[in-house]
């Protein structure tokens, strides 16, 4: 990796924190190496995640060590960790809190005191999110959206900084409450679990069912990543760059997209909106410092745009019959989109 050269309008304060942030980063996927195998570019996707003060949706089946991989990813950054298994007769009140009446023994007087729920920690990690009604999706949602609770009509701020990693099962759909749209938009990125190889799933193996033990050591602490999130909104964006965003998500839009774009009128419903184009680039600035620049290119933006996109475009009922997935759509509109010139858009 090469070091960072270039100076952000604060100068060499901000080189010498960005190669720090590179260092930490390099020294928390390190640790979690010593207790998950593979998942390299999740665990890099759920790094840019925290660094741009996003949150994640997690996809896979069970068994694939997502729950461990948000445990470790907490215990490396020290921060506080509450696992929330959520199910339909989960309540608001059940992972926000709730107000209960205390009796002072001394005055015999009795107060309405605040309990705090689960959703009071740092990292939050919301386990088959879809398995809840969507009132209780709904408290989720303004904890992750406005970081603060709002119970009896009081608010109480959460400790920054606050992350929600959302898992949810792909095969079993039975009793599911499908995430609406709305909420779905929150979720800065929607990761892939995918099995590991041949090679990975030996080790696995060998690491569960011996007597192998790990110690993890916290590497980064929450006020170093509430610096790093603040230095990664510094990074420029060159204008280039920028088009290449706006293009490419313009082009999602079945009304927007020109003839050489004719299939996405045919394969999308609807397509990402504005904050599609937000989080893109506030991505793209974090996986350009973890690269080692400070200046974000257009490779920075293509690697980040299947989680971006993929729960932002709704494939039509003729996408789904044919059996092209919505990765499929995203690749094909990120050949279409030239690189550097503005793509030709109504």
């Amino acid at each position: 990796m090469e070091p960072i050269q270039q100076k952000s309008h604060d100068g060499q304060q901000d080189v010498a924190l960005a190669q720090t942030l590179v260092a930490a980063y390099q020294k928390v996927t390190g640790e979690l190496s010593k207790l998950i195998v593979g998942q390299n570019e999740v665990i890099e996707q759920l790094m840019i995640a925290i660094l741009a003060r996003g949150h994640c949706l997690l996809e896979g089946v069970p068994g694939l060590a997502k729950t461990l991989m948000v445990r470790g990813l907490a215990q490396v950054m020290d921060l506080k960790f509450r696992r929330i298994q959520f199910t339909p007769d989960l309540m608001p009140a059940d992972i926000t809190g709730t107000e209960v009446i205390y009796e002072d023994s001394a005055t015999g007087k009795r107060n309405l005191t605040f309990l705090p729920g689960p959703l009071f920690a740092q990292m939050i990690l919301a386990d088959e999110i879809n398995r809840t009604p969507p009132k209780t999706q709904s408290a989720l949602l303004e904890a992750m959206q406005e970081h603060s609770i709002t119970i009896g009509g009081k608010t109480y701020p959460l400790t920054e900084p606050f992350f929600v990693l959302a898992t949810q099962n792909p095969i079993e759909q039975e009793g599911t409450y499908p995430l609406p749209e709305a909420q779905r938009d929150r979720f800065l990125f929607h990761v892939k679990v995918t099995y590991p190889n041949r090679e990975q799933e030996r080790e696995i193996v060998g690491r569960t069912t011996s007597a192998f033990e790990t110690t993890m050591l916290p590497v980064i602490t929450g006020p170093e990543i509430i610096a790093c999130q603040t230095l990664v909104r510094r990074v420029p964006v060159p204008d280039h760059v920028m088009d290449f965003v706006l293009d490419l998500v313009r082009c999602t839009r079945p009304k927007e997209a020109d003839q050489k774009l004719s299939f996405v009128k045919e394969l999308v419903e609807w397509g990402a909106g504005p904050r599609a184009c937000q989080y893109l680039t506030l991505g793209g600035k974090v996986r350009a410092v973890l690269q080692g620049r400070f200046h974000v290119t257009i490779d920075d933006i293509e690697a980040i745009a299947q989680p971006v996109l993929r729960h932002r475009v709704i494939p039509t009922f003729n996408a789904e019959a044919e059996g092209i997935n919505v990765d499929e759509i995203i690749d094909r509109i990120l050949k279409a989109v030239p690189r550097g010139t503005p793509a030709n858009v109504l």
